[in-house]
């Protein structure tokens, strides 16, 4: 009698332990893994702190003195940045650029930016690529990490170049050129 309680048991356990692992995944097939795409985009990226409606606003700064920069140590700033086929603010929209950079270099003006980059019009509309990297602003040419991205864009990664076009010193407005390379599936 003490056997069959045991064997009970066990199969009652077996029982809530098959039907609480299949409420959330099935037995399922070998994975195959779609083909790779690899996708070359091009863009302006225009990022205006001043004026009357700035498209980046700090939100957040350190209560020091750290100089003269427009982007002090320590600054937190949100963007909402349009892309554009052109350098030219009145050329196409294709999308923007929402998220955060932070300034994140004592000596050499250096942003981390993460941005999520949405298009909203051709082939990739509804589709957008997450960046999360290093900045170094003072160079001209320069290199982010694409870390992801959804839609047409889902399981992305890759890497951006971007040259400045524009920087005002003053203010802190600038266009910048984006060429991006895209691996995704």
């Amino acid at each position: 009698m003490e056997g069959m309680q045991v064997l009970g048991l066990a199969l009652i356990l077996y029982t809530i332990t098959t039907h609480a692992h299949g409420q959330y995944y099935s037995q399922s097939g070998p994975y195959e893994s779609l083909p790779e795409k690899t996708t070359n985009l091009h863009f302006f990226f225009h990022d205006t702190p001043s004026g009357k409606n700035p498209s980046a606003v700090l939100v957040a700064r350190p209560n020091i003195t750290t100089g003269q920069s427009v982007v002090p140590f320590g600054s937190l700033f949100v963007a909402d940045d349009p892309l554009t086929v052109g350098p030219e603010l009145t050329s196409e929209v294709i999308g923007n650029a929402q998220g955060l950079y932070v300034s994140s270099s004592q000596d050499i003006p250096s942003l981390v930016v993460y941005l999520d980059f949405g298009f909203t019009t051709g082939e990739f509309n509804g589709s957008s690529i997450s960046v999360f990297s290093r900045n170094p602003i003072t160079n001209t040419e320069r290199e982010l990490a694409v870390v992801g991205g959804r839609g047409k864009f889902r399981l992305a990664r890759g890497f951006a170049q971007l040259k400045t076009y524009f920087i005002n010193a003053t203010n802190g407005d600038a266009i910048v050129e984006y060429n991006v390379t895209v691996i995704h599936y």
